[in-house]
């Protein structure tokens, strides 16, 4: 199965709130004040978000009276149009051109981060990149314990430290060794910090500057790993994450369950940085770039080769 029939499966629950954007379609419905208000609504439902979901249909009731449309199926056309370009930002790539190149993998415990760490060793392992991943989750003896696991699968290295260690000393370890070894990525998978605890982002902050200070520079990637069905509360956690440690792209996970994809869109809209991978899956290659038209197309259930011309 292709990417578009796994998110197809997975993101049923905002699949069921875009039927009714599509039912407004078929409705016939003039493009008036009701019109427009239903829209926003069903957005809403959608898990978009007040304020993405007001400035999305502001923005397509003015282009419908400039372009003088009467029928909603040419707002809904335009709608889908506009949200796969809204998605789909300039430059979405993880590029890793630096020896060693750093990535800092962020995120809430319970998102799915320690498994998706495991899952980009396999994919740079398997491009023929050595790898080490750093245990920087210190306060849980289970999070190093399946790091361990993921680097004797993928056979990447692995840099840990004793329980309740300084996560910053353990990077500074692990940077270290990257040095030492001529190692092409360094992984590293901090704690899982709430975004309410203060003090874990001060942390964060420390590890970052530890990154810096050792290599030379900052962080080649800050990727946040979102739980895809965490709905509203992702936009809270990527600002959190985002104030700590400037973001530049998104990991979302768990798109094999009940998933409320609509929250992507005012993570997007808000911070500007792209969703780059996909995770659907628990086996270590179920974790794919991400496609804005495959993603569009599943919420709008419709396969992307059946996308009209845009009016």
């Amino acid at each position: 199965m292709n990417l578009w029939g796994r998110l197809r499966d997975s993101l049923r629950k905002t699949r069921e709130a875009f039927a009714g954007i599509r039912a407004l379609a078929r409705s016939g419905r003039p493009l008036d004040a009701s019109f427009w208000s239903d829209l926003e609504d069903h957005l809403i439902a959608a898990d978009v978000g007040v304020a993405v979901a007001g400035r999305i249909v502001a923005d397509l009731r003015t282009v419908a009276g400039l372009e003088g449309w009467s029928c909603a199926d040419q707002a809904l056309e335009r709608l889908r149009r506009d949200l796969e370009r809204f998605l789909d930002l300039p430059g979405a790539a993880l590029r890793l051109e630096r020896r060693p190149s750093v990535v800092l993998i962020v995120g809430v415990n319970g998102s799915g981060k320690t498994t998706t760490v495991g899952k980009l060793a396999h994919r740079l392992r398997a491009e023929g990149r050595s790898v080490i991943l750093v245990a920087a989750d210190t306060f849980r003896a289970a999070a190093t314990e399946q790091l361990a696991m993921w680097a004797e699968r993928t056979g990447a290295a692995l840099v840990k430290g004793t329980p309740g260690a300084d996560p910053a000393a353990v990077v500074h370890d692990g940077m270290q060794a990257a040095l030492a070894r001529g190692t092409d990525v360094v992984l590293i998978d901090t704690a899982g910090r709430l975004q309410t605890k203060t003090n874990l982002m001060e942390e964060l902050k420390k590890v970052r500057r530890v990154v810096e200070r050792v290599g030379g520079a900052p962080p080649d990637a800050t990727l946040l790993v979102l739980d895809g069905t965490s709905g509203e509360n992702a936009l809270s956690q990527a600002r959190a994450f985002h104030a700590a440690t400037p973001l530049d792209g998104v990991i979302v996970t768990k798109l094999d369950s009940s998933a409320k994809g609509g929250a992507l869109l005012a993570v997007v809209e808000e911070l500007e940085v792209p969703i780059l991978f996909a995770g659907t899956g628990e086996s270590a290659d179920a974790l794919e770039p991400f496609s804005a038209r495959d993603f569009i197309a599943a919420l709008f259930d419709d396969a992307p080769a059946l996308v009209g011309n845009e009016p």
